[in-house]
Parts: structure tokens; C-alpha cells; sequence
């Protein structure tokens, strides 16, 4: 499909700039040199070609097909195709699933079509794509009008045709080469995740930049972005479609589900995905990686020669997380020495005087970059960068500085002519007007590296798990979880009220209580929870205020008595959650645990299921990991028993199975270091009827 021999037109029109025509005129242009099969019964030629009046009549067997004719048409072309042997189809034909019912019924027949024949299709709805290592342009779009792609190694995969080719045409404008564009529709058959998963390996491509409004299926998609991470190619998407008023517009447009944001945006992550919010963004991050150059451990020393600036990197550093670890002393006091009145702390403010002094500069290079050693290196030169006059002398300087220490990333931050910036480039710089910018892109190139150090997943054993028929109660969940390794507060269901004032004196007080129903599955909204019941008089009150409030608020929940459970003093509370996500299957979730865990909304997700490595950097992530970890003189909570309890739920969705719909662990008791992590309430939801 992209890489032909030959290819048949469907549809081919004798016209250059019409839909059937363009794709003709754009490889007789360029040098296709492969066979070109124009299908028109109304010609004898198209654009000089030898016509033929069907698929059937065709002399061979092409090797891929453009499908550009209405309709019906479009599945009868790709029955014939098929038929003829064809084992792939690019179909612009619009009018399908993005458009009613009736065009999703279409479209199941054009896929039966192609799946009888064993044949492959990209689109219905689809602009096409382009390779241009074998100058390949199976695509109406205009944008060749204005220029043919860039030499470089950026492929571009794209659900949406148009904005696909916006981003390559903004590429050739920036000089950046994009040689390899697929953009895929309406997905009937080859997904986004099929695009990446072969650019993940295909020689022509050693960055990817791609563009998804919705994630059709997870295991083509996850397993693509897996292959691109082993082999070392950096994936920056843009998502769409994450508010509503988006994903209304996705769906409308390829007939895609946007789908839960949060979640895909954990997925992204687990893979080391880099999101880009706009175009400038993706390109700004794919023109970096260009240079295959990834900092694992990610620090940045930065020379200015404007203290101003300076000060601007340090804050766009701080706010994105990237370290500047200052100079070691000696260092700093070597740099004071050639001009007394610099800032060599990092940033280093070596002032215009570095550049006037010219042989001073390459000491402030070196020293910065070998005393620090820092993963990436920006420098700072604003319009002297591009000066006629101090250009010429500083090049060599910041030439010799990357060749010495060629396992670091340099940025160049600079204005400078197009010639100039080019000729920094071949030196094996990166080159940014704005050091905000040049900022972010240091900082995703250290994800990458992140990503790509990390050592690969070890396969986790998941168990069988029996889920009840319907919705169990609160006491039924418990025991389900402290099953699968989420221990329960210690607690025990109580019909009457003398069984309650035993638990309570069995567990010591004080206790809580609660109403036990399978059908009240949020108990503080009814007042279904009193705490600090500290003796039997207490407990045997709430057990009846208890029953009558779920008579008044609740009447017709199914009530099976109250439940009775120890309270633990001095833990911090968290949540732990999971959600069936209808792409990516059962997601866990942590964050801090109860009415924080709406209020503050600081959680952290991942597909199930997991190990507890994984579920302690999930828990490290979290903004208040500092309670868990000792801040104002509290005690160190137990981490890894949070952390062991939240992999052993992830297991546990993960075997359940589809009928599992959600779990709910909130709050989650962890107790100081050493001492556990006990649920103190817990909801399975489970998909009843089946």
C-alpha cells in the first residue's frame, strides 16, 4: 500500500486538478516508477496514459487501488479489485459511517467486500497518503500546489486528511522534512494504530507525528506505541476531542468516540507518548528529535548572554520540570575569574562581554558543559547569533563545544537568516527564536529518554476471578478484595442491634457504622455513615437512626442490616479506584482518598494490570505524595503496602472480565510505615444478567 509497483485509479479523470486526476498528475510530476492503471470506461486516455473502461479489463493485477467513485460504486471497485487479485485499496470516497445509518451500512458492505478477498482498505473518507522515498502520491490534497516534502525522517499519521497535510505543509515551511504522510478516515479497516505500528519499523521513518480524534481499538494502538518505544522512535500526538463539544465534532467528522481524555492521556504516558496541544508544539518537539539525541537523566545548564533571559529559561525550566542544577563551586569561581562581573551559578550570564572578548567564550562553553554535565545544553545568543559581524567568529566556538561533547543535546536560541540557522543546524545544533520554546522541547526529549531507558514490562500473572451475579453489599465487596490482596478494616455484619454492640466490643472502640444495601452504593449521601461511636449506647442509636434514615431517604433499597467496622486514628485516607474504559479495558486509579478525591481531583491512572513498582511511581506522581511521605513531622506512611494493594486490585480487574464495570476504594486507611493499608469502604459494580 505504500510502496507499489503499480497502481489503479478508480474513477481517474483526464482533468489535473479534479479528485480522480490529481493523484495521477502528482506521480507522472514527481517520477512514480511503478505502473500507473487509469480506470475510466468513458477514455481511451488520461493525462497521456492508456485507459481502460473496468477493473476487469485491466492487463495486471495492481498492487494498490484509488477508489474514487461515489457510493455503491466504491464497494462494486472494490469487489472487482478484489477479484482481480488487488490486496489493497485507498478509498477518498466520502459518505459512509461519518454520515448516518444508512452510509454505516454501506460501509459494512465495502468491508465485506474487501474481506472476502482478503484485502486490505484504507479509509472510506480518506485524503490518502503519500511516500515520497518512491514518489508516491496516492492523494488529492492541495497542498502540493505550493511544494513536494522536505528530505528528512518525520512520518506524519493522521486520522483527519486535512489537518494531517497542514501539519506537513507547515513542516515544508519551516524547512523541516516530512517525506511520509497516511491518513486514514474512517478506519473501516487499516487504524492509526496499524500507521504508527509501521512507521515504528519502516526505515523511512524515524520520528512520528500523529494526529487521532479517537482510539477505535487498544491492542493495535498500544502494541504500535510498545514497538516505537523498543525501537527507539519518538511518537508525539495530538489528541482531540477531549471536550465535549470536541468529541461531538470528532464523531461527526470520521465517525470516531474521543473517549475518556484522562484515560488516554495515562496511556500516552505508560509509553512514553508526548502530547502536543498545537501544531507548533508537534513540530517544534518532532524537529528535536531529529537529532536522536535523548537525555535519560535530563538536566539543563543554559549560557546567556542577557541575565533576562536567563531568568525566563529558569522560570520555563521550574514550570516544566526540567533541573538546572547550578555549576560546582570551583567551576563558578573559575568563570568569576575570566570576567568578574558574571552570573556563573546556572544560568550562566556570561554577558556581552564573552562575546566581545571572543576567546572567552569557548571557556564558558567547556567549563559549563563538562563541570555540569548536563544532559542538554541551551545557549542563549538573541540577535548575535545571526550578526554579520560576531556570527562568523562565534560559530566555530559552539561547533568545536558540540563536537567535544557530542553526547549532549545543544539548542541554539537565536535570531538569525534562514542560511545561518541552516548552517547552525548542519553543525549539529537545534535552532529556536524563542527560548520558552527551545525549553520545551529539552524538556520532551527527556521523556523520551525516560521512555526509552525504562526496562521492559515483566509479564504479570493474572488470576481467575469469580464475580457474584449482581452487585455485591459493601461487607460482600470487602471480602472479595481482601481475597485478592486488598485487606479490609476488620468489620462484621449486623442484623440487630445486640449483634452490633458485639462487634463493637469484639473490635474495641470506636467504631463506625454504616448501612449495609447493595442498592445504596454512596452511603454518605443518606447519611448512611456515623463515625466515633465510642460505646455500646452509641452503637446501638446509630444502628437505629441507621435503618430509619434508609427508610426515609432510601425506601425502596434493599437493607441487610448495618455494618459494623473498627476506626482507625491517625492514617492517611486514600482512594483507589477502577473504571472499565470502553478502548483500553479496566484503568486503576490512586489519589487521595475521601472528599479530597473530588475536590482536588490529584489522581494518577494505569491500564490494569500492573506491578507495584508501577503502582508506587503511579503513587509518586501524585501532587500529595508529601503526606505519604513524612511533610510537617507526620510519620512516613506505609507506601508499600499502598502500592501492594493497588497492583493486587489492578490484577484482580484484570481477570474479572468484562462483567467487572467498576470498584470503588474509598477511603483506603494507610497506616504509618510497617504498619498496612486497610479499606474502610469499597463498591464492586458488576454487570448484572449475564
Amino acid at each position: 500500500m505504500v510502496r507499489p509497483r503499480s497502481v489503479a485509479i478508480i474513477g481517474a479523470s483526464d482533468d489535473a486538478t479534479r479528485i480522480g486526476g490529481r493523484p495521477i498528475a502528482y506521480m507522472q510530476r514527481q517520477g512514480f516508477a511503478g505502473t500507473i492503471l487509469p480506470v475510466n470506461p468513458n477514455r481511451a486516455t488520461v493525462q497521456g496514459l492508456p485507459a481502460f473502461a473496468a477493473v476487469t479489463a485491466l492487463p495486471q493485477t495492481p498492487d494498490v487501488a484509488i477508489v474514487a467513485v461515489p457510493g455503491e460504486a466504491a464497494v462494486q471497485a472494490v469487489d472487482d479489485l478484489g477479484a482481480k487479485g488487488c490486496r489493497a485499496a485507498i478509498v477518498f470516497t466520502a459518505g459512509f459511517a461519518e454520515v448516518d445509518e444508512a452510509g454505516q451500512a454501506m460501509q459494512d458492505r465495502l468491508v465485506a467486500a474487501a474481506r472476502k478477498h482478503r484485502m486490505r482498505l484504507l479509509g472510506p473518507n480518506c485524503l490518502g497518503l503519500f511516500n515520497a522515498a518512491v514518489n508516491f502520491y496516492p492523494m488529492f490534497s492541495l497542498s502540493f500546489e505550493q511544494g513536494w516534502p522536505l528530505p528528512g525522517n518525520i512520518g506524519i499519521a493522521s486520522q483527519s486528511g486535512a489537518y494531517g497535510t497542514h501539519v506537513f505543509a507547515v513542516s515544508r515551511q519551516r524547512g523541516i522534512g516530512t517525506p511520509v504522510c497516511v491518513t486514514t478516515g474512517n478506519e473501516s479497516d487499516v487504524s492509526l494504530g496499524e500507521v504508527i505500528g509501521w512507521m515504528a519499523q519502516a526505515p523511512e521513518v524515524e520520528v512520528i507525528c500523529a494526529y487521532a480524534e479517537g482510539i477505535r481499538e487498544s491492542a493495535r494502538f498500544t502494541a504500535a506505541l510498545d514497538l516505537a518505544r523498543r525501537n527507539r522512535k519518538p511518537v508525539v500526538l495530538m489528541k482531540v476531542g477531549r471536550s465535549e463539544l470536541g468529541g461531538h465534532a470528532a464523531k461527526s467528522h470520521t465517525a470516531s468516540i474521543a473517549g475518556d481524555d484522562t484515560i488516554t492521556q495515562a496511556v500516552l504516558d505508560e509509553f512514553g507518548v508526548v502530547r502536543a496541544n498545537t501544531t507548533e508544539q508537534m513540530l517544534d518537539i518532532a524537529y528535536a528529535a531529529t537529532k536522536r539525541i535523548y537525555p535519560v537523566r535530563n538536566t539543563m545548564g543554559v549560557i546567556t548572554v542577557s541575565g533576562g533571559a536567563g531568568v525566563l529559561i529558569s522560570d520555563a525550566a521550574e514550570a516544566m520540570g526540567v533541573p538546572m542544577p547550578p555549576l560546582p563551586e570551583a567551576s563558578q569561581a573559575h568563570l568569576k575569574s575570566l570576567i568578574s562581573f558574571c552570573a556563573p551559578r546556572n544560568p550562566v550570564d556570561c554577558t556581552a562581554q564573552a562575546v566581545n572578548q571572543t576567546e572567552l567564550f569557548p571557556q564558558f562553553l567547556e567549563t559549563t558543559a563538562e563541570a555540569g554535565g548536563y544532559g542538554s545544553m541551551l545557549v542563549f545568543l538573541t540577535q548575535t547569533g545571526g550578526s554579520t559581524t560576531m556570527a562568523p567568529k562565534l560559530r566555530p566556538y559552539l561547533k568545536q563545544a558540540r563536537e567535544t561533547f557530542a553526547d549532549r543535546l545543544w539548542v541554539l536560541s537565536a535570531i538569525a537568516s534562514a542560511d545561518k540557522v541552516k548552517a547552525y543546524e548542519e553543525d549539529g545544533y537545534l535552532v529556536f527564536e524563542d527560548p520558552t520554546r527551545a525549553v520545551a522541547a529539552i524538556e520532551a526529549m527527556g521523556r523520551f529518554g525516560a521512555a526509552f531507558a525504562a526496562p521492559p514490562a515483566e509479564e504479570i500473572v493474572v488470576p481467575d476471578v469469580t464475580l457474584p451475579a449482581t452487585t455485591p453489599t459493601e461487607a460482600e465487596g470487602k471480602r472479595i478484595l481482601a481475597k485478592a490482596g486488598v485487606p479490609a478494616v476488620p468489620e462484621k455484619a449486623c442484623v440487630s442491634a445486640d449483634e452490633a454492640v458485639a462487634a463493637a466490643e469484639s473490635f474495641g472502640f470506636p467504631v463506625v457504622a454504616k448501612i449495609l444495601s447493595p442498592d445504596i452504593l454512596h452511603k454518605s449521601e443518606i447519611g448512611g455513615v456515623i463515625l466515633d461511636l465510642a460505646d455500646a449506647a452509641s452503637v446501638r442509636a446509630a444502628h437505629a437512626t441507621l435503618l430509619q434514615r434508609a427508610a426515609e431517604r432510601a425506601p425502596g433499597a434493599r437493607i441487610e442490616g448495618v455494618l459494623i467496622a473498627k476506626q482507625i486514628k491517625g492514617a492517611v485516607e486514600m482512594a483507589l479506584g477502577v473504571a472499565r474504559d470502553p478502548v483500553f479495558g479496566p484503568v486503576a486509579m490512586v489519589g487521595l482518598g475521601g472528599v479530597f478525591i473530588e475536590i482536588l481531583k490529584d489522581v494518577s491512572f494505569r491500564r490494569c494490570p500492573f506491578d507495584e513498582a508501577e503502582a508506587e511511581r503511579m503513587i509518586r506522581s501524585l501532587k500529595g505524595f508529601p503526606l505519604l511521605d513524612g511533610a510537617r513531622g507526620r510519620p512516613k506512611a506505609d507506601v508499600k503496602a499502598l502500592a501492594g494493594a493497588l497492583a493486587a486490585l489492578s490484577r484482580f480487574a484484570a481477570g474479572a472480565g468484562e462483567r467487572l464495570l467498576s470498584v470503588d476504594v474509598n477511603p483506603l486507611l494507610v497506616l504509618p510505615e510497617g504498619q498496612g493499608a486497610f479499606a474502610a469502604d469499597a463498591v464492586i459494580e458488576v454487570e448484572e444478567g449475564q
